[in-house]
């Protein structure tokens, strides 16, 4: 209280590590849950088949942005084939990339899909307008589009997009449908809403240059025959490509349970990864308590002096000097967790007005790990200076100016 301002300073240190590791745990929770939701939105009866491989418990090269060119158009076939692959009901094939999108001086930076005439009914989806691509379409280099609701309203805020020309990487395609609105899908997802859809076969020859698939998804019959699907699924292709182990292959096949635990494992890991880095804050916050319990100590001598003459003993000292130092942590502790709840808050609602569903959670556990936490470093970096005024001899003490 005789030095309040630089008291606040040192709370402030406290306040500002806790308020990042609250706001850190809500927003990494919230990230997670809103992706999970929407690979679970996909369906539970879908497959996915990745170039690459990889064990189950690990994610496949494909998905750690490893340019792989063993899948083909030629499995995406043989698996859609009732006699490989009985389970399977209908399979798409996908490359992805991005380009500027352009019409009447309108110009726009966009995701684009090539894929196959089945996404329609793999991904759920309908056209609003018009329709989607043939499956001649999707094989014979047609420059046909099919938009999303964003890039409608994007490109042509004012007129019917159906029959226009588009330009696509300097292209130019025939727009022939809208898709329904689908909403966004989160951060660092593609949104079906902002990106244009062009033929297969267009998109690897003409607009990237390249033979291979980026992935494929199968929608099996019932979810219920997930498991022996997968199972033809890798027979199939370990006979297209001649491999005869399956410590050999040259794909992965994973269903929607397998990514909603490799998204689970990933993004924990990113979450920990940031605690750690916001716990930075919280150990800088610890030295500003040790530095002002050091000075503290420093201006009190005559004061430790004066109770150690009138009987107090050493470990009275150093308590006195412990409890002062997790106060000030544990009131900034408590400060920071306040504020770190009201900015999670705030952030949850900018997000959901941007149309995300974003959840707001703040775990009891993040709460009761903040308070233990901040008053470990109270206890931690106050030690050293209580230890420091229990060793001042009173006769020196009153004799200090």
């Amino acid at each position: 209280m005789a030095a309040k301002f630089r008291s606040f300073l040192t709370i402030l240190g406290i306040i500002i590590g806790v308020a990042s590791v609250i706001i850190i745990m809500a927003i990494g929770k919230s990230a997670q849950a809103l992706i999970l939701d929407q690979i679970t939105g996909i369906g539970s009866n879908l497959i996915g088949v990745l170039p690459g491989a990889s064990d189950e418990n690990g994610p496949p090269a494909a998905a750690m942005g490893i340019s792989i060119t063993t899948l083909k158009y030629d499995d995406l076939e043989a698996l859609r084939n009732g006699r490989n692959v009985p389970e399977v009901a209908e399979g798409a094939g996908y490359v992805l990339g991005t380009a500027e999108v352009s019409y009447n001086g309108n110009n726009l930076n966009a995701s684009f899909e090539g894929t196959t005439a089945s996404y329609i009914n793999v991904e759920n989806t309908q056209v609003v307008q018009g329709r989607f691509f043939s499956k001649d379409e999707e094989t014979n280099m047609s420059r046909t589009v099919v938009i999303g609701a964003n890039i409608v309203r994007d490109l042509f805020p004012s007129a019917d997009p159906l029959g226009k020309v588009i330009k696509i990487k300097d292209q130019n395609f025939t727009v022939i449908g809208i898709l329904k609105k689908k909403g966004s899908t989160g951060f660092g997802m593609a949104s079906q809403d902002d990106a244009v859809f062009v033929p297969l076969k267009t998109a690897q020859k003409l607009l990237l240059g390249i033979d291979h698939l980026g992935f494929i998804r199968l929608k099996v019959r019932d979810s219920s025959l997930i498991s022996l699907a997968k199972e033809n699924v890798a027979v199939t292709l370990r006979d297209r490509h001649n491999i005869d182990d399956p410590a050999n292959d040259d794909f992965s096949v994973r269903d929607m349970a397998s990514a909603v635990k490799i998204i689970t494992q990933v993004t924990d890991v990113l979450r920990y990864f940031l605690l750690a880095i916001g716990t930075i804050s919280l150990i800088v916050g610890g030295v500003g308590i040790m530095n002002i319990m050091l000075l503290a100590v420093n201006q009190r001598i005559r004061e430790v002096g004066l109770r150690k003459a009138v009987g107090a003993k050493n470990g009275d000292v150093r308590m006195q000097f412990i409890v002062e130092s997790i106060f000030i942590s544990f009131i900034g502790g408590v400060v920071g967790i306040i504020i770190g709840i009201i900015i999670s808050f705030l952030a949850a609602i900018i997000i959901q007005s941007l149309k995300y569903t974003w959840p707001f959670i703040i775990s009891w556990q993040s709460i009761v790990i903040a308070c233990l936490v901040s008053i470990t470093i109270g206890i931690i970096f106050g030690l050293y200076p209580a230890i420091k005024a229990s060793r001042i001899s009173p006769m020196e003490a009153l004799r200090y100016e």
